[in-house]
């Protein structure tokens, strides 16, 4: 918006005393505060600048705002301005200003924060010293709120380190104060700071307290807020570069305890700006926080190198968590334990983003996102990075670091918009930015938001790099007129302005929270005032507000579309603890005494370097079934190359003990694929058969060879020697059905891959059984189709269409579920509804859902909450031909942009694949242009087999008969992870099957993050074949490793379910109906 009276630009000079080559926060901004300075109902703007003054904006009404910078005592500084908050420091009920400075590396008296208190006559006289304030390191952004609950404001201050950010080794001092550190005296000012309120004087607490007062932390974003409803404040810290983010929980007792690791999964690399704020409206907030991942693909090639393998695992092993190039989007699963679904959400990419706040920026009810964009230069562009670097570091060696102006320039500017994403409901945002008006290219940092002209909707103000700030006016209320309801806290004592409280707004369904806690997104401060809107909602039954000391009051009907004043009451009613129903869970743990799964260390990656994932740590895997006869099942658990697989006997008391079988010990060393117990030999007890697997033993090897045991109906296993052919292949899947009607179990075997050789098809098998348990492989002309059915992940037989033969079903990776019959002595494929879903499918099982006699199907898939979003138009293709002619196969995975096969790896790594694409890519700029068409002559493309995907999501496929189904997703929840695993059963007694999942996948390429977010679901059957997941604040399974499998296991007295997962112990679970 033009023509305020706003007249402020940000304006930052390089020059060969301060860059960014000696300073590397210099383009990180100002930042903004939104205010009203002089309680006449109209919000004031204050801007930081890094090089010049600081600017002060009267709001006058009507968009006409006056510079009163000078006769407030705001003048031409010295400082390197960064943070600003407005906040009433001495309890008189008018705004102070607090500024945060950084900058000088030299004069440490120049890097001294600032606190303007108010003269209430439109001038301010700054006074940190005399507040205990004035500290001089390297400040980013400060927060006031009243950590202890004792009626005052304490100050959290975050700094960005000038240590170096390339030294992993410094884990161990995460602990150390940053005063205690062994370098220069000038580098000791950065760190975090807790300082407690003590009568208006401020006392630093930073040790005792539990906060991580080290150097390591390069602070970014202090963001402060509720997470866990106990109506303590918690305090979220994004740090950047190599150190993790730190969630500190309050302990209510004056101390913090950092938490991130046990309630955070993952966690954005270059953790920048963030915000806490409810998107789902369930009064529980979620935590976004932005970085620097582009979602234009020409930027992201151009701008960005992601971690390799090594890299990642480097950070990980060292302490600094599970780190990824994105933003997060931390959804709060109301045990307040978080799940990022950014990915899901569409907010994972927004290039290099600093600022984010969450507000609801139509006024529809659902807080919507906005984010800051751009740095002044581009810092990581690649070809800059790999052609200009060594040239600076070589000039400023030769010249003791002068002379720098000149390559500065070198570095490219290119800005970006800004981005607003618009809550859509159901966990999905889209972004309306353009639509919006926010289409211009920016340096965009700071951003504050408040209702400058009174009309009922955030207006939004952004501070800018050598560029004018931006106003933009919100006209959401003139243009859709949605109801809102604007409320303005007083509070009592010290706390003046209500800091810390919550508002809850009950509106029909809708429970719409605000939490009043000025300092958000980056460096900058929101106004006072609270907006919620209501969307087209005729009425507010009630608003609760939960005071900083933990009093309530409640205000029925309250009205609309107004604004509201409500003062603290003097003797207000404690609100109550969150008092949690009795509710019996689903599911207890047992402890059991099985052994923990252990895969060996072993990278896929060093042998097929641009491939989108590992295979060599797919297990375990597991059967059960009742070997000894005693009608206790017991449960065999696969092994490893490191760890030998056992059996388990079951006893009456429900234990498990280990079962020695010598026959299992010669193959100590296999990978075990699937396992199965039947009975092969019709002998009328259960034999056990086991595949191997793994992507690690070469094709043909010893370890590739599967087992048959032979069970003498005491539990006491033999090998059958001779049981199968010599087909050494890497079998994953075992299905057993007498489909030839002989009246023994015959074997339908899945391979899984081929080692080595991600993505060319192996080979499966149908094995046929004599009726003596000895298997002989069916011709290959009697199952084409299964034969080379792809890389299979699952297999199940089902009653297709009330026959009394049943159809087998296949899914795999870069497939649709395939269905065979069997007739005339051979297997077709039929084509069903189906047949158009190319996924990575991760399983099939069967069950009738719907209770109409016919088998459905349950299908899990990788999930939506993933980096790549193929659909029908736009899929995700796997390349496979020997490219460069070296006599080996290469693959390169593609994403489909505007019609266009674009390649989805960085040219670095894609040429540490294929070498040969050097030469014609010497740039990344060359590079970031190229379809896999300008990569590849047609006729290595002609050539070439191509795989797909175009659908991620895991379903349900009801059963109509004649190939035909029914297809529904399964709810969102369960489209957060991939799922692995999945069993039907009645959880409730109520006659229907119910579904039992179990996921997620950590072996990806780094760029392509992490899918973790599934632990172990619940879905309810409605008696129609539609589901819910059952979501509860004490849930029943918290499993944050990858499960493999779920097997049901009968007992004497209980039905147990056993989860297996990768690199972790089994859990056992009791059924607890």
């Amino acid at each position: 918006m033009k023509n305020t009276g706003i007249e402020f630009i940000n304006k930052v000079s390089d020059n060969d005393s301060i860059n960014i080559l000696n300073y590397r926060n210099f383009y990180n901004g100002g930042g903004v505060a939104a205010g009203d300075i002089n309680n006449d109902g109209l919000t004031d703007v204050f801007f930081t600048a890094n090089q010049g003054a600081n600017k002060l904006f009267l709001n006058k009404g009507n968009w006409n705002f006056s510079d009163i910078s000078v006769s407030a005592g705001f003048t031409d500084k010295l400082q390197f301005s960064t943070g600003v908050v407005m906040v009433d420091i001495n309890s008189d009920g008018w705004l102070d200003i607090f500024v945060c400075n950084a900058g000088s590396m030299t004069n440490h008296q120049l890097r001294s924060n600032q606190l303007f208190i108010n003269n209430h006559d439109l001038s301010f006289t700054e006074s940190a010293a005399q507040y205990g304030l004035a500290d001089s390191g390297y400040t980013t952004q400060v927060s006031f709120f009243d950590y202890d609950i004792d009626g005052d404001l304490d100050c959290f201050k975050i700094d960005n380190s000038p240590v170096p950010v390339n030294s992993i080794g410094l884990l161990k001092q995460r602990d150390v104060p940053a005063a205690k550190w062994a370098v220069e005296e000038y580098l000791k000012g950065g760190g975090d700071h807790l300082y407690r309120n003590d009568n208006g004087h401020f006392t630093e607490v930073t040790q005792a307290a539990g906060i991580h007062g080290t150097l390591m932390s390069f602070g970014l974003g202090v963001t402060v807020g509720d997470i866990n409803n106990d109506h303590y404040p918690d305090v979220y810290i994004s740090n950047d570069f190599f150190e993790r983010d730190y969630l500190y929980i309050n302990q209510k007792n004056g101390t913090f305890k950092d938490e991130l690791e046990s309630r955070v999964q993952h966690i954005s690399y270059a953790s920048m700006g963030a915000d806490i704020g409810d998107i789902n409206n369930d009064g529980y907030p979620e935590i976004f926080t932005t970085d620097m991942l582009p979602a234009e693909d020409y930027r992201l090639k151009t701008t960005l190198g992601f971690y390799n393998i090594d890299q990642y695992r480097l950070k990980e092993r060292n302490g600094f968590y599970r780190q990824f190039l994105q933003n997060t989007l931390q959804l709060n699963t109301r045990d307040s334990k978080f799940q990022d679904i950014a990915h899901y959400s569409g907010v994972s990419a927004s290039d290099w983003s600093w600022g984010a706040l969450i507000m609801d920026a139509d006024n529809d009810g659902l807080n919507d996102l906005f984010i800051c964009n751009g740095i002044y230069r581009d810092l990581t562009n690649q070809d800059f990075l790999e052609f200009d670097a060594n040239l600076i570091r070589e000039t400023m060696i030769a010249t003791s670091k002068k002379d720098l102006t000149a390559l500065v320039n070198r570095i490219p500017s290119i800005g970006v918009p800004n981005k607003m994403f618009r809550n859509l409901g159901n966990l999905k945002f889209a972004d309306q930015g353009m639509l919006w008006g926010f289409k211009e290219n920016s340096f965009s940092n700071g951003a504050a938001y408040a209702d400058l002209d009174n009309d009922g909707d955030l207006d939004i103000v952004v501070n800018n790099v050598n560029e004018p700030a931006f106003v933009f006016r919100n006209n959401s209320r003139e243009q859709n007129h949605n109801n809102y309801i604007g409320i303005y806290l007083k509070g009592k004592g010290a706390n003046t302005f209500a800091i810390g409280s919550k508002i809850i707004a009950y509106s029909g369904k809708q429970v719409l929270s605000r939490e009043v806690m000025p300092s958000r997104g980056f460096q900058s401060s929101v106004d006072y005032k609270q907006i919620i809107g209501l969307g087209k909602s005729m009425h507010i039954d009630s608003l609760l507000i939960i005071w900083p000391d933990l009093s309530s009051s409640r205000i029925e009907n309250p009205g609309m579309n107004k604004l509201l004043f409500f003062t603290q009451p003097p003797d207000g009613k404690k609100i109550m603890s969150e008092v949690l129903p009795d509710s019996k869970p689903w599911l207890v743990e047992v402890k059991a005494d099985f052994e923990k799964h252990q895969e060996n260390e072993y990278t896929d990656f060093y042998y097929e370097r641009i491939i989108p994932r590992m295979l060599s740590q797919e297990g375990p895997r597991s059967a059960a079934g009742d070997v000894n006869g005693d009608g206790l099942q017991d449960v065999y658990i696969g092994g490893t190359t490191e760890k030998q697989g056992q059996l388990y006997l079951q006893f009456e008391d429900g234990r498990f003990r280990k079962s020695r079988q010598p026959t299992f010990e010669p193959f100590a060393d296999f990978e075990d694929g699937a396992v199965s117990f039947f009975d092969c030999d019709k002998d009328n007890d259960i034999d056990l058969f086991i595949s191997a697997a793994g992507n690690q033993a070469t094709p043909g090897s010893r370890e590739l060879q599967h087992r048959l045991f032979i069970n003498d109906g005491k539990g006491n296993f033999k090998l059958s020697a001779n049981a199968f052919p010599l087909n050494k292949d890497n079998i994953g899947v075992i299905a057993a059905s007498d489909f030839d009607d002989d009246g023994d179990l015959d074997l339908f075997a899945g391979a899984r891959c081929i080692s080595l050789q991600y993505g060319l098809t192996p080979l499966s098998h149908i094995y046929i059984n004599d009726g003596k348990g000895i298997f002989s492989d069916m011709p290959a002309d009697k199952i084409e189709g299964i034969h080379n059915a792809g890389l299979v992940t699952g297999a199940v037989w089902i009653n297709l269409d009330n026959e009394p033969r049943k159809e087998l079903v296949i899914v795999g990776e870069w497939m649709p579920p395939r269905v065979f019959k069997y007739q005339q002595k051979q297997f077709v494929e039929l084509k069903t509804d189906l047949s158009i879903m190319f996924g990575w499918w991760q399983t099939v099982i069967a069950s009738d859902l719907n209770a109409d006699g016919k088998d459905d199907l349950v299908l899990g898939n990788i999930g939506e909450n993933f980096y790549l979003h193929p659909d029908e138009q736009s899929p995700v293709k796997l390349w496979i031909s020997d490219f460069d002619g070296n006599g080996s196969m290469d693959k390169i995975v593609s994403r489909t942009i505007a019609g266009k096969d674009k390649p989805v790896f960085m040219k670095k790594e894609v040429q540490e694949g294929l070498p040969g694409l050097k030469k014609q890519n010497l740039r990344n700029v060359d590079y970031a242009m190229k379809t896999i068409q300008d990569l590849f002559p047609d006729e290595q493309l002609q050539k070439a087999e191509v795989k797909k995907a175009n659908y991620f999501s895991s379903c349900t496929a009801i059963n109509r008969g004649e190939g035909k189904f029914d297809i529904d997703k399964l709810p969102v929840m369960t489209q957060l992870s991939s799922v692995k695993a999945a069993i039907c059963i009645d959880m409730n007694a109520d006659g229907f099957k119910d579904i039992v999942l179990g996921g997620n996948e950590f072996n990806f390429q780094p760029q392509l993050g992490r899918l973790d977010a599934n632990q172990g679901q619940i879905l309810l059957n409605d008696g129609k074949g539609g589901f819910s997941v059952q979501e509860s604040k004490n849930p029943s399974l918290r499993l944050r490793e990858m499960v493999r499998d779920i097997v049901s296991i009968d007992g004497k007295h209980n039905t147990y379910l056993l989860f297996l997962q990768c690199n972790e112990y089994p859990a056992l679970f009791k059924l607890n109906r």
